[in-house]
């Protein structure tokens, strides 16, 4: 039977941590940043600094943005679901974890049930339109199976805590708060936390997640 998925090419993929870790987590970019931005960078670091192997990718779009310097808006979600399905594909679903900030975690927790990934985890997710409340992209949240975390800032634009306690969430998501955290989870001055905080938080979350899940798969 043909395949009546796009084939695409296998984005490059960016490693950090211990090339023998018992799992990988790969990451994929929000709309506007590629693999390489800070806010990617720190989460991988820090991933690695707790023994964790993280692959970063970009979508094709971002390739040709980088290659050409001119922007444009991101590939259509059947492209980058089957960049997900390929990346999933050259690491091995088992000991895998997929997700990313925004847009890489929302694509990826729609492939995750189908492709049988260990974990599934979202840094910062889209759950609206920024000033669209009613506009949710939850529809398949409510029934996800894959174990799921995401950490989310409480007042982010894209889901803030309010928003998010009246959605029907499946109970293989665990929702992960940053204290007064934008949709990159930064705090204003006056909550009395840093951005830094916020960020080591997001990445100790994940470190004890993918143990769990380790733990789990190894039992």
């Amino acid at each position: 039977m043909p395949n009546s998925h796009p084939v695409l090419h296998l984005p490059k993929l960016l490693f950090d941590g211990p090339i023998d870790a018992a799992l990988t987590i790969a990451l994929a970019h929000g709309a506007g940043l590629s693999k390489d931005a800070p806010f990617m960078t720190q989460i991988a670091s820090g991933l690695a600094d707790r023994g964790l192997r993280v692959a970063r990718f970009n979508f094709p779009y971002m390739d040709k943005i980088e290659e050409t310097g001119k922007r444009r808006p991101p590939d259509r979600p059947p492209i980058l679901m089957q960049t997900w399905r390929n990346i999933i594909a050259e690491i091995g679903a088992k000991t895998l974890i997929i997700g990313g900030k925004s847009l890489g975690g929302r694509i990826a927790s729609l492939v995750a049930d189908e492709a049988g990934v260990l974990g599934l985890t979202a840094l910062g997710y889209p759950f609206h339109p920024t000033g669209k409340p009613e506009k949710t992209r939850t529809a398949h949240l409510a029934t996800l199976q894959t174990p799921t975390l995401i950490c989310q800032g409480t007042r982010d634009p894209f889901g803030t805590l309010a928003d998010v306690s009246t959605y029907n969430l499946s109970p293989a998501i665990r929702l992960h708060w940053l204290e007064d955290g934008d949709h990159g989870f930064k705090p204003r001055k006056v909550s009395g936390r840093t951005e830094i905080q916020n960020v080591d938080d997001a990445i100790a979350a994940l470190a004890i997640f993918a143990k769990e899940l380790e733990t789990m798969a190894s039992g």
